[in-house]
């Protein structure tokens, strides 16, 4: 297979929703409807434009998208049909290597992603009732 990354543009977060509706419909149940439609709105408007976005293709057909800030990697999702086959690892590792990020926060009911994460050399560090909107979806804390 050959995969690409890239930094994503404005034109790219429609096919950027697809595939986190794609991920968050397979690993986060605990999500309720409303905040589902909340983010699925949000993170185009607001986030994406305040982080730098990165793709990565197979083919280049877009798979995933990882966003960091500073220190912090702010997203990583990745389309389910393609979960579990290493695109996750090699962007991550990408945007390490790129940004030195060393730090990420966790939905603590996704188990999966912390698993992730440790394998990756993530530590827990530390625990939120709220995630960052404000809304009651405990985060853990995790640092290299």
């Amino acid at each position: 297979m050959s995969y690409t990354i890239r930094t994503a543009v404005p034109d790219d977060y429609p096919k950027l929703i697809e595939i986190w509706e794609s991920a968050v419909k397979a690993t986060h149940d605990f999500l309720s409807e409303s905040d589902f439609e909340y983010f699925k709105k949000a993170i185009p408007e607001q986030y994406f434009p305040q982080l730098d976005v990165y793709i990565i293709s197979e083919n280049n057909d877009p798979k995933g998208f990882g966003a960091v800030s500073e220190d912090t990697l702010e997203m990583l999702f990745i389309h389910n049909e393609v979960r579990g086959k290493g695109l996750g690892k090699k962007l991550y590792q990408y945007l390490h290597d790129k940004t030195g990020c060393t730090k990420v926060d966790v939905n603590e009911q996704n188990r999966e992603a912390i698993g992730f994460y440790e394998k990756m050399g993530f530590k827990k560090i530390g625990r939120s009732e709220k995630d960052g909107s404000g809304k009651d979806y405990p985060l853990i804390h995790m640092s290299l």
